[in-house]
């Protein structure tokens, strides 16, 4: 089973293959995630974790077809994002992208979006958009955090502009025919 940790920095998670361009974090393997093709064989990867990565890179829909790419038929990939409204999303000068709960509809058939706006061949399942899911912030982002994980698309609507949280996870299933 292959599992990569793609921008895994220094905090690389046990039993994976640690992916980053910096060699001072001790990768497993060195490499840009900004320079395709990834050093992996097509559909190789049995699942992915970006942790807070993927707003750095350049070429967001070239990334997302390269996963794609290396993915097998049903692979897994998470995505830890920084959620647009929230102040960490501004506040790191290397961020050249944010995230909103519908972001990765684009990639999934199942979602007027990916008939709209074509962008790429590359499809995926959103299995999962989940706020905050490893932060805790005190007894009224906890609130809100249920709130909004149970109605993402009302709260980004009608109460993320009040109380902003902070983190987006995606949990995206790769398909392939």
């Amino acid at each position: 089973m292959i599992r990569l940790d793609l921008g895994c920095g220094r905090r690389k998670r046990q039993g994976w293959t640690g992916v980053d361009s910096n060699p001072a974090v001790g990768p497993d393997v060195l490499h840009s995630l900004d320079v395709f093709p990834y050093p992996f064989q097509d559909s190789s990867v049995d699942e992915i974790v970006m942790d807070n990565s993927l707003e750095h890179l350049d070429e967001q829909l070239a990334v997302m077809e390269e996963l794609h790419r290396i993915s097998k038929p049903g692979g897994l990939i998470t995505l830890h994002v920084p959620y647009f409204r929230s102040h960490w999303a501004f506040n790191d000068q290397t961020h050249v992208r944010f995230f909103s709960v519908e972001t990765f509809y684009h990639y999934d058939p199942a979602h007027p979006y990916n008939q709209l706006y074509p962008y790429l061949k590359a499809r995926y399942t959103v299995e999962s958009i989940r706020f905050n899911e490893r932060i805790n912030r005190g007894p009224i982002r906890t609130l809100t955090k249920w709130l909004a994980n149970r109605w993402p698309e009302r709260y980004e609507d009608s109460l993320s502009h009040l109380i902003p949280l902070d983190e987006l996870t995606f949990r995206l299933r790769v398909l392939k025919s």
